[in-house]
């Protein structure tokens, strides 16, 4: 019996270096043809837990949004973040779109489903190997929570 089960794990083995060689052989790092959907939801699914894990731990507590922090914020974006996500941050410009993974409309139920204090950590710390610059470095967490509260208004629901 314990035979057969090495030469079981043997197998398994065996199958998962084959599959590991031919990813390696075979697969495109290009960016520009779109993702497959097993290659989004995982890659999606583990950005998003690591999101939610990070700004439960480290996101200062915010202050209240107004229509001053916005503007403000509005402001800001258009300095810093629409070059990629788009003036209005609803409609990715061609450097965005050109980017892996693909910019995000921040009006979508993607972005507008997170927290705001994930929001925040995103825009302070960014996310490596996607494109998305951390500002924690060139901007206060005053002007980080405007810009969030900037992104938290393009809700698709809301009109511009």
């Amino acid at each position: 019996m314990p035979h057969k089960g090495r030469l079981v794990a043997v197998m398994v083995l065996l199958v998962i270096v084959i599959a590991t060689a031919y990813e390696v052989l075979y697969m495109d790092i290009s960016a520009l043809p779109e993702p497959g959907r097993v290659e989004s939801t995982v890659a999606s699914g583990a950005k998003d837990w690591y999101i939610r894990r990070a700004a439960r731990r480290s996101v200062p507590m915010p202050p209240q949004s107004s229509t001053l922090m916005i503007s403000t914020g509005e402001t800001l974006f258009g300095m810093g973040c629409a070059n990629c996500h788009g003036q209005d941050g609803r409609k990715p410009t061609p450097i965005g779109q050109s980017m892996y993974p693909r910019v995000l409309d921040l009006s979508s139920p993607a972005v507008q489903r997170m927290s705001d204090q994930e929001l925040f950590w995103v825009i302070k710390n960014g996310i490596r190997l996607s494109g998305m610059p951390g500002f924690g470095r060139i901007q206060s967490d005053e002007q980080i929570w405007q810009l969030t509260y900037y992104v938290r208004s393009l809700d698709h629901h809301t009109t511009p």
